[in-house]
């Protein structure tokens, strides 16, 4: 297994830990701050509300975008806490990996009964301009 998906295999085992104990209905914040320190437990290198800018015709603009974590600079995560996910909800994690020129994103929603039908793996193939 390469680094990426044995990366991405340990964040999905750590959102069913996760869930498993605290269960669906809480702020998406408090499952934020579990995954933070479950990922950081388990030896990754985690950044948490990274800053996401926007590089266009040569400058670099801050739009106030933010990835929810970046872990091992390899695989951002887009942490929800809501009824369903929605259109938009993938649509802004594919953004973040064009942005960022990242290949693999992870979508995890924890308001949902089984954690399973509340993770969505995203790739992107992006073009070099």
């Amino acid at each position: 297994m390469n680094t990426i998906d044995s990366t991405a295999s340990q964040i999905v085992d750590s959102a069913f830990k996760i869930h498993k104990e605290l269960g669906p209905g809480l702020l998406e914040s408090a499952y934020e701050v579990c995954l933070e320190y479950e990922l950081k437990k388990r030896g990754f290198f985690v950044e948490r509300q990274k800053t996401q800018p926007v590089h266009y015709d040569g400058i670099i603009i801050d739009v106030g975008y933010r990835l929810d974590f970046l872990v091992n600079d390899l695989v951002i995560i887009e942490l929800k806490a809501v009824t369903e996910l929605a259109p938009i909800h993938q649509a802004q994690l594919t953004t973040y990996l064009k942005l960022s020129r990242k290949t693999l994103g992870l979508l995890i929603n924890f308001n949902v009964p089984l954690i399973k039908n509340g993770i969505r793996r995203i790739a992107n193939q992006f073009q070099e301009s």
